[in-house]
């Protein structure tokens, strides 16, 4: 899979509903029979996870020892609020009051699709994040990026 792309606008009705837009839903693998996890996300956003994606996420998470003090506190955090979710028949999903709150998303919430996931975010926290000028992204992506050979085919 080459990965999501893409923003998309929505509005979230009083019920904490969101219909999932259709050049969104489009690029989901059939075979998760719209059904999700959403859970906390870092920057306070939530990460709606494909189901496949969730299962590999947690795959590698329960690999985790947790005799280990740090893995489970990463591992009782990582699990907290996760929330399986399936599509409705109007291609709208449910997101739990607690999540929203703890996203501080009221009316207006924007899905930012990333890699492998959507992000959920409250826009305004979206754009204040995404506010770096051209130059501080030409130094992060040198920074991130820099090192690799991207002409270099993979294959």
């Amino acid at each position: 899979m080459a990965g999501f792309l893409g923003e998309y606008p929505c509005s979230i009705d009083n019920k904490g509903r969101v219909k999932l837009p259709a050049a969104l839903k489009k690029q989901l693998d059939p075979a998760i029979n719209g059904r999700f996890v959403v859970n906390r996300g870092f920057e306070k956003c939530l990460v709606l996870y494909p189901y496949d994606e969730w299962e590999k996420i947690t795959a590698r998470v329960n690999q985790l020892n947790t005799f280990n003090k740090q893995n489970r506190e990463f591992v009782r955090y990582f699990y907290r609020g996760a929330t399986e979710l399936v599509l409705d028949s109007a291609d709208r999903i449910l997101l739990p009051k607690h999540l929203l709150e703890y996203g501080n998303i009221q009316n207006e919430l924007l899905l930012a699709a990333r890699i492998n996931v959507i992000e959920i975010w409250n826009p305004q926290n979206y754009e204040k994040l995404m506010s770096m000028d051209s130059e501080q992204f030409e130094d992060l992506a040198e920074r991130v990026m820099g090192d690799k050979n991207l002409n270099d085919d993979p294959s």
